[in-house]
C-alpha cells in the first residue's frame, strides 16, 4: 500500500500537494491529517466528495510499502509501516538536519510546494478536472500570498497558468482564500489586538502580541493573515498558548525581516516571510505555568528582535547629492553670498579633485563682520576628511566625533569623486527617527497660547472632575494635531476611557446644561449654550470679571473610547467600549490619532500609539491599516484635503491603497461625496485640492464629466471674498453654503452645458438652490456674447432673471472686457434704474389692475435705459401712448 501524508495543521498548499501526488500516483491513498486549517476544511466540506482523500480511520489495514510525504520533512508513523517502508519526500522548505540518507528527497525553492507537483503533472501530460485544477491553484495562491511574497518564483506562476488553463475557478479561489474569521478566531483576534506592541527596529515596524488560546480550537494562521493585512506591518509575530503548547505564527512583508530565523530559535522553521513553531512544555504543567511559559517565551522573542532585521542605512541614504564645492582661492565674499543664497552651513573645499578642507558659516560670518578680504583657504578647517557612500552610520558618527567636522564630503568608493555631503543634522535625524514628544509643560504653554481662557478653563474643569472619579479623559484628533502644528483650532472632542454618558450627566448635575445621549455608540452631547453665564461663574478663571461667555462652545461632545468592527464595506460598525489606544486606531490617518490627556497628574501628556507624531514631523499622510479606504471611501477625498492643507505628502503605501480603492467611490452616496467637496471648497487651498483630485483620477471616478483644467485653477486661485466690490451686493451665504463655497462651485462647474450639469447634480445630490444657480450660470455664459452689443434694456431683461452670484461668476471667469462690460454696467448703473410711474399711479389713472401693469412699467423702464426718455414729462407722454394702445 502507498500512502500520501502531510503535516498537521495542514494548509491548502499541503492538501494541494497531496492531491498532486495522488494524480501522479493514482494507486496511492492520500490521507487527511487530523488537523486542517479553516480554509482547507471549508473547501473539503464543499468539494471533498470529488477528491480522493480519506481519513485515518478509513485507511485499510495493510502493510505500508511507500510513504509519500509532501510539504514537510517530518514523518508521522502509522500502522503498517516497517523498517522496509520506502519514504519519498516532496517539499519546498530548507533541508532538515539529520534526515535519513535512505529517504528519497525532492526539494525545490518555490513559494508553494504545489508548484513542483504541478510541474510533474504537466510533464506527465495529465488532464485535470476543473475541481482538481481549482484545488491545486488554491495551494499556489495561499502559500505565495497570491504571488505577492518575495519567495514567489516563476515556477509558481507557470503552475498557476497551467491550472487556469485547465479550468481553475478564480471566483472560488477568492471565496476560499479570504473567508471571514470564525467566532473563536474573532475572539482570539480581539485578544491579540488588545495586547499588541509595536517595535521599530532599524526602519522596520514589527508588531508582536501574545494571548491565551487554550479555549480556541480553530487554526491561528487565518488570524495572523487578517492582522497582517489590516495593520500592514513589516513583520507580525504572534505567540499563543494552545492545548498543544506555545505556538508561534510569524509573517513578514520584507526580505529584511527574517521570521524563519526567529522560528528556528524556537524549534520551528519556514520561509523568510512565513514561519511557525510549536514549543511543547512539560506535560505536567498546569494552565498557570503554561501562561508563565508563554510570557517567558514572548520576553525572549522581543528581546532579540534586532538580530533578525538586516541593517539598511548607509551614508548614501543620508547624504545630499551634488553639493556645492569651493576652491581654496574663492573670495570669502563669494562664499558668504552662496551661504546666504543656499543656506548651507558648510562647504567642502577641493583642490585638484581632493578634499583639502571645510569652510563653515561661523568663520565666514566673522570675516565679513570684521571687513576682512580673505580667501576660503585662509578660513577653512584644513584636512582630507571624507567618507565613502557605502560607509555605515556608525563609521560616520565616529568620524564626526574624531574630527569635529559637522559636514563631511561623501565620495564614491570607486572613483573617489565627491558625490554628496552629509551633515550632523542628517546623522541626528537618523539616530533619533522619532521626534521627541513635547513635555507636559510645553503642551501647557501651547494650550495657553492657542485656546481662549474661557475654553481653557472649561478643559481644566473637565480634567478636575474626571480626576475626582479616576476617569481618564482625552482631547483627541484634529485639535491635538493642529496644536502641535501651531495651527490651533477651537473645536475639540473629549474621549473618555470609561462611561462618557455617566461623565456627561455628572457634569450637567454639577454645572447645569442638558445632556443628549446615543447609547449605542456610548456618546453624549453636553449642551451649555443656555447656561453659559452661570457656567462661566464656576470656571477657574484668572480674571472672571473679564470673561466672555460667548467664547464657550454651544455644546461639548463626550465620547466613550470604543473600537469598531466592520462585517462588510459600508455596513454599520459593531461598536464596543475599549481603550484610548483602540479608539484611536479607528481614525482615518495617523496624524489624527494623537491624544492629549487631561486628568490629574497626566494633564498635558501627548499619547502617540500609532506613529502620528512621526508622520506629523515628516509631513506624511498615512492610513492606519490596509482596509481604511474600504471602511470609509470618503477618506480618499480627506487624504487629499489634509495633504494639500498642510503641504504634506500621501506616503507611497497609502497612495497605492488609495488608487486601488477608487472603485469604492461608486458605492458612496452623492450626499456623502458632496459633503466632502463642500469641505474642500471651504479651504484656502481648494484649487490645489481639486487639482490633486483630478491628478489621482478621483474626480473622473466620481463623475466622468467633472472638469478640471488650468483655466479653472487660475480663476479659483483669484477668488478672494474679502476683495469683492460691495456694489455686487452678494449674500454671505446661500442655502447653508458660504459665499466662497457657492462661487467656487459656479466657477468650477458653471461653464458646463445644462444637460451635463443636471447629470452631475443628480450624482452629487445637489440641493435645488445650488442646482438652480449652476443652471443660471450656464445659461448666462451661453447668452453673454449676445449681450455685448445689445441695448441696456435687453441686458436688464436678461439679467434681472439671473441671481447675483451667477452674474458675478460670469464677470470673474470671462477674460474679455467686452463680455464683462455689460455685466458691470448692469450692477453699477442699469439695475437701479426704474420708471417714475408706479402701480399706484396707474390705478389712480383709472387703469384696472392687470398684467398690463408690468408691461407698461417695463416699457417705461426700458425707455429710460435706452435713452428714449430723459425727463418725467417725456415719460408721461410715453405712458399715455402705452395706455391708449391698451384701450
Amino acid at each position: 500500500m502507498i500512502v500520501i501524508l502531510t503535516h498537521e495543521q495542514a494548509d491548502l498548499d499541503a492538501l494541494a500537494s497531496q492531491l498532486g501526488a495522488w494524480l501522479l500516483n493514482p494507486d496511492a491513498i492520500p490521507v487527511l491529517p487530523r488537523n486542517i486549517n479553516r480554509n482547507g476544511r471549508r473547501f473539503l466540506k464543499q468539494f471533498g466528495g470529488d477528491l480522493p482523500f480519506v481519513n485515518f480511520k478509513e485507511l485499510p489495514r495493510a502493510s505500508v510499502d511507500t510513504v509519500i510525504l509532501v510539504d514537510t520533512q517530518s514523518l508521522i508513523t502509522i500502522k503498517g509501516m516497517s523498517d522496509d517502508t520506502r519514504i519519498v519526500i516532496y517539499d519546498h522548505h530548507p533541508r532538515r538536519e539529520g534526515l535519513d540518507p535512505s529517504w528519497e528527497v525532492h526539494l525545490v525553492e518555490t513559494g508553494a510546494n504545489t508548484s513542483q507537483m504541478v510541474s510533474r503533472i504537466r510533464d506527465a501530460a495529465i488532464v485535470l478536472t476543473p475541481i482538481q485544477a481549482t484545488a491545486l491553484a488554491l495551494g499556489l495562491y495561499e502559500d505565495t500570498g497570491s504571488f505577492s511574497y518575495g519567495s514567489t518564483t516563476s515556477q509558481d506562476l507557470q503552475a498557476a497558468a497551467f491550472c487556469v488553463s485547465h479550468g481553475a475557478d478564480l471566483d472560488l479561489i477568492r471565496q476560499f482564500l479570504y473567508p471571514p474569521l470564525s467566532a473563536d478566531q474573532n475572539k482570539l483576534y480581539d485578544r491579540l489586538l488588545k495586547n499588541i506592541e509595536t517595535f521599530q527596529v532599524e526602519d522596520k515596524t514589527i508588531l508582536t502580541a501574545k494571548a491565551d488560546a487554550m479555549d480556541i480550537q480553530d487554526e491561528i494562521s487565518s488570524v495572523a493573515h487578517k492582522m497582517r493585512d489590516v495593520l500592514n506591518p513589516d513583520a507580525l509575530l504572534l505567540l499563543v498558548s494552545t492545548t498543544h503548547g506555545v505556538r508561534l505564527v510569524a509573517r513578514s512583508t520584507s526580505d529584511r525581516v527574517d521570521v524563519s530565523a526567529i522560528a528556528e530559535v524556537m524549534g520551528g522553521g519556514g520561509h523568510k516571510r512565513a514561519a511557525s513553531a510549536l514549543i511543547r512544555p512539560e506535560p505536567s504543567l498546569d494552565n498557570c505555568k503554561i501562561q508563565q511559559h508563554l510570557d517567558e517565551q514572548y520576553q525572549m522573542m522581543i528581546e532579540d528582535l534586532d538580530k533578525y532585521v538586516a541593517p539598511v542605512i548607509t551614508v548614501e541614504g543620508l547624504m545630499s547629492k551634488d553639493p556645492l564645492i569651493l576652491s581654496p582661492d574663492t573670495p570669502v565674499q563669494e562664499a558668504h553670498r552662496l551661504m546666504q543664497r543656499y543656506g548651507y552651513e558648510g562647504y567642502p573645499v577641493v583642490s585638484e579633485g581632493q578634499v583639502v578642507g571645510l569652510l563653515n558659516r561661523r568663520e565666514v560670518d566673522r570675516s565679513i563682520n570684521h571687513g576682512l578680504k580673505l580667501t576660503v583657504e585662509s578660513l577653512m578647517s584644513a584636512g582630507d576628511v571624507k567618507i565613502a557612500s557605502t560607509a555605515s552610520i556608525d563609521e560616520l558618527q565616529s568620524l564626526m566625533g574624531a574630527t569635529g567636522w559637522g559636514q563631511v564630503p561623501v565620495v564614491s568608493p570607486e572613483s573617489g569623486e565627491i558625490i554628496g555631503i552629509v551633515t550632523r543634522t542628517d546623522l541626528l535625524k537618523t539616530l533619533t527617527p522619532h521626534p521627541e514628544i513635547p513635555s507636559q509643560e510645553e503642551v501647557a504653554q501651547k494650550l495657553k497660547r492657542a485656546v481662549p481662557p474661557e475654553r481653557l478653563a472649561l478643559l481644566h474643569t473637565l480634567a478636575e472632575e474626571a480626576d475626582k472619579i479616576n476617569l481618564p479623559v482625552f482631547v483627541v484628533g484634529g485639535f491635538v494635531r493642529d496644536l502641535l502644528l501651531d495651527r490651533p483650532s477651537l473645536d475639540f472632542d473629549i474621549v473618555v476611557e470609561g462611561d462618557a454618558i455617566f461623565f456627561a450627566n455628572r457634569l450637567a448635575e454639577r454645572f447645569g446644561g442638558k445632556v443628549l445621549t446615543h447609547r449605542r455608540f456610548g456618546t453624549a452631547k453636553w449642551h451649555i449654550a443656555a447656561n453659559k453665564h452661570k457656567l462661566i461663574e464656576k470656571l477657574p478663571l484668572v480674571e472672571p470679571a473679564e470673561a466672555i461667555p460667548d467664547r464657550l462652545p454651544k455644546s461639548l461632545d463626550l465620547i466613550t473610547a470604543r473600537t469598531e468592527f466592520y462585517e462588510q464595506p459600508a455596513a454599520l460598525p459593531t461598536v464596543e467600549s475599549s481603550s484610548i489606544k483602540m479608539d484611536l486606531h479607528r481614525r482615518d490617518f495617523t496624524i489624527n490619532t494623537l491624544a492629549l490627556r487631561l486628568d490629574g497628574e497626566h494633564h498635558g501628556i501627548i499619547q502617540d500609539y500609532w506613529g502620528g507624531l512621526n508622520d506629523l514631523h515628516k509631513g506624511r499622510i498615512r492610513v492606519l491599516h490596509a482596509l481604511s479606504f474600504v471602511d470609509d471611501a470618503t477618506r480618499l477625498l480627506r487624504a487629499v484635503r489634509f495633504e494639500q492643507r498642510f503641504n504634506f505628502q500621501i506616503e507611497p503605501r497609502t497612495l497605492s491603497l488609495l488608487k486601488e480603492s477608487l472603485p469604492l467611490l461608486n458605492k458612496l452616496t452623492g450626499a456623502r461625496i458632496r459633503h466632502e467637496i463642500n469641505l474642500i471648497l471651504a479651504e484656502p487651498k481648494a484649487p490645489l485640492m481639486l487639482a490633486r483630485l483630478a491628478h489621482l483620477h478621483i474626480l473622473e471616478t466620481i463623475h466622468p464629466a467633472l472638469p478640471w483644467n488650468e483655466t479653472i485653477r487660475q480663476v479659483l486661485s483669484l477668488l478672494d471674498i474679502t476683495t469683492i466690490d460691495p456694489a455686487w451686493e452678494l449674500p454671505a451665504s446661500w442655502d447653508n453654503l458660504s459665499l466662497k463655497q457657492v462661487l467656487s462651485y459656479l466657477i468650477w462647474l458653471g461653464h458646463l452645458p445644462e444637460t451635463t450639469l443636471q447629470a452631475i447634480a443628480s450624482r452629487l445630490r445637489f440641493k435645488s438652490a445650488l442646482k438652480s444657480l449652476l443652471v443660471a450660470t450656464s445659461q448666462l455664459n451661453h447668452v453673454l456674447p449676445d449681450l455685448v452689443d445689445a441695448p441696456p434694456s435687453q441686458v436688464v431683461t436678461v439679467l434681472n432673471k439671473i441671481p447675483l452670484p451667477a452674474i458675478y461668476t460670469c464677470h470673474l471667469v470671462n477674460p474679455h472686457e467686452d463680455l464683462r462690460k455689460p455685466l458691470w454696467q448692469y450692477i453699477q448703473n442699469w439695475s437701479s434704474i426704474e420708471s417714475k410711474t408706479s402701480g399706484d399711479d396707474l390705478r389712480e389713472m383709472g387703469l384696472p389692475p392687470s398684467p398690463a401693469y408690468g408691461h407698461i412699467l417695463n416699457k417705461l423702464r426700458d425707455a429710460w435705459l435706452d435713452g428714449k426718455v430723459s425727463s418725467p414729462e417725456e415719460e408721461q407722454q410715453l405712458l399715455l401712448e402705452l395706455i391708449s394702445e391698451i384701450e
